[in-house]
């Protein structure tokens, strides 16, 4: 691996581990087994390591992203949600620091993506309509909402995880198509089956208890 490579791989390692205020210049030199001066010869401040990593981090998304532009599908939704929850894991600490997603070299641009992603997830809803896979919005504001939350449910994942138990059980992805099953046509219904199958479709999530009694204490 070359010099700059290992130094984004082990800075993104100890940034995730550690957070990306916790962790100094001294700290991953030591981790790199190389002298500060020799770091900073390659990045001379920890601002210009967060900037390549975050390059790297777009490329990535990106060359993945672009895939799914042609064809505004349910399929290549599906591809976009499980692309962000791979990105998350990866780098973790952009995704978990306030701090660091209100750094000017992370916020705009996120700010960017975040706007392409919901027009991407307008046009894939668009497109289940024209194919006759989604019925037309029943009210106004609804499919808008569904793409607002169909975002939230991905950039926020990770986050509602740490809050709640990391061993928390629920499925991001099949929180988003409860969302939107209720609203498919039996052509939609039929053609996210054959994707999903039969067995996926009936175990979106745990069965609702609709007795009051049990939400009830005295």
């Amino acid at each position: 691996m070359k010099t700059r490579a290992k130094i984004l791989s082990i800075s993104r390692t100890a940034f995730n581990k550690k957070g990306y205020a916790a962790v100094t210049l001294q700290d991953l030199s030591q981790h790199l087994n190389m002298s500060r001066g020799n770091l900073t010869y390659h990045f001379k401040t920890k601002d210009l390591i967060l900037e390549a990593i975050a390059d790297e981090m777009w490329a990535k998304m990106e060359q993945e992203r672009s895939k799914s532009r042609s064809l505004p599908s349910f399929e290549n939704l599906h591809n976009e949600v499980q692309l962000y929850y791979q990105i998350q894991k990866e780098y973790s600490f952009i995704f978990l620091d306030i701090h660091v997603l209100n750094h000017p070299i992370i916020k705009n641009k996120f700010r960017t993506i975040t706007e392409q992603t919901m027009k991407d997830n307008k046009a894939a809803i668009a497109f289940a309509i024209q194919i006759g896979s989604l019925k037309p919005e029943s009210h106004k504001g609804l499919y808008h909402n569904i793409a607002f939350t169909t975002w939230m449910l991905t950039f926020f994942w990770l986050s509602q995880q740490i809050i709640r138990g990391e061993k928390t059980q629920e499925d991001g992805e099949k929180l988003i198509w409860s969302l939107l099953i209720p609203h498919m046509t039996e052509k939609g219904i039929t053609s996210f089956k054959k994707f999903f199958g039969e067995d996926y479709f009936n175990q979106l999530g745990e069965p609702f208890e609709a007795d009051i009694q049990s939400f009830i204490t005295f």
